[in-house]
């Protein structure tokens, strides 16, 4: 028969090794916890992140100010948007109605009048009565609302017209159902113009002087 003493130290062995048994369970418990906290630390460094909009931030900015030299007589930035603007008579182009209108619409005599390639070109057209009366034209943007004279733009003249050049054109922005009924003279100014780039295929650079097209305009509009 074993002793009770012996019996209780039995015990007492018993339950250390369940208790130790118990501890080397929970370890990988206790150990999983930096293991998660290890696998956040990513997590912690998306601040970085925030640093690519200070690249965007420090990005220089967009060029301003002039593309072109403007023509004599005349400031601004010379793009499209913001041309080369100038004031009173000033002209790039001459423009004259040969008197002859036939299925093609009105033909003009035009001149470039400096020594720069011009490409584009803006082109309004008065119509005038026997009385010298300005007539109202029809408006396609608008047809309810008549326009003081008509108007349209592009590269317009077969190709390029170089400095100096001169040449007899009709237009196909310009055609005979835009001349009004009544029509006794027709006159034109091209109060914009590009100037080609070393190509000629496009405009590298724009002149305006707006002062050429008021909407009320006399026969023989502004004098040089």
């Amino acid at each position: 028969m074993m002793d009770t003493r012996n019996l209780g130290r039995l015990s007492g062995v018993v339950g250390l090794v369940v208790a130790l048994a118990g501890c080397s369970k929970d370890e990988p418990k206790t150990e999983a916890a930096p293991a998660k906290s290890a696998s956040a630390a990513p997590a912690a460094s998306a601040p970085v992140a925030t640093a690519t909009p200070s690249v965007t931030a420090s990005a220089p900015p967009a060029p301003s100010g002039p593309i072109h030299e403007c023509p004599k007589g005349s400031s601004g930035d010379a793009t499209f948007a913001k041309p080369c603007e100038a004031k009173g008579t000033a002209r790039m182009m001459e423009v004259a109605w040969t008197g002859k209108t036939d299925e093609k619409g009105p033909q003009f005599r035009v001149k470039n009048n400096g020594t720069a390639v011009i490409l584009y070109g803006k082109i309004a057209v008065y119509f005038y009565d026997k009385a010298g009366k300005q007539l109202e034209v029809k408006d396609a943007t608008n047809p309810s609302k008549p326009a003081p004279y008509h108007q349209c733009s592009g590269n317009m003249f077969g190709g390029v017209m170089k400095g100096g050049e001169k040449a007899v054109l009709w237009f196909s922005c310009v055609k005979k159902e835009h001349v009004p009924e009544g029509t006794a003279a027709i006159e034109a100014e091209f109060p914009m113009v590009g100037f080609a780039d070393a190509t000629e295929k496009k405009s590298e650079y724009y002149w305006k002087n707006a002062d050429l097209t008021p909407d009320a305009r006399p026969k023989g509009g502004i004098k040089k």
